[in-house]
């Protein structure tokens, strides 16, 4: 008997050391959109650094990703960094060349115990390849921070950044 639930015991630890890292990490709700789509990103957190809460999301908005507008989170500030892209977008017949590439949620207060949803939206540029495409993510919190932002695309990687995987843009559905 014994023997029995020790591997029953070992069976289950395993399972959990297995599952709980898929569930720990930052991710993006939808897995993939189509090149030149427009795409509402909603960034879950799972949690806070350690056993703190979450006082600080920051969002950086890679290039080819463009006309990015956050939504207002209650009992949050919002705040949106601006700057040059590297190259210029089209948006419904008018020249995009500069705008968002990062947003800031501050002053809340999301305890470990938590889990929230931060939204935003944007536009795919019809130039971007089929792939991965990561949205780095750091949660900061009263003495650390969680910086979801290895963009390796490596399977074990500690700390990968949410992504989205880009489907040609004459995909069937997603």
């Amino acid at each position: 008997m014994n023997t029995l639930f020790s591997r029953g015991a070992l069976a289950a630890l395993a399972l959990l050391a297995f599952a709980s890292p898929s569930f720990a990490h930052v991710t993006l709700e939808t897995a993939s959109a189509k090149i030149g789509s427009t795409y509402k990103a909603v960034v879950r957190v799972p949690h806070g650094c350690g056993t703190e809460a979450t006082n600080v999301v920051r969002v950086q908005i890679p290039e080819g990703f463009y006309n990015v507008k956050p939504m207002p989170h209650a009992g949050w500030m919002l705040e949106t960094v601006t700057g040059a892209y590297s190259g210029s977008y089209d948006n419904h017949g008018t020249t995009v060349t500069d705008g968002v590439q990062e947003i800031i949620w501050s002053g809340g207060n999301l305890p470990n115990e938590f889990y929230d949803e931060f939204v935003f939206r944007g536009t795919f540029a019809g130039i971007l390849q089929p792939g991965a495409f990561y949205f780095p993510v750091v949660q900061e919190c009263a003495s650390g921070e969680e910086a979801w932002i290895d963009i390796s695309g490596d399977a074990n990687a500690e700390m990968p950044a949410p992504s989205v995987e880009l489907l040609p843009a004459d995909a069937a559905g997603h």
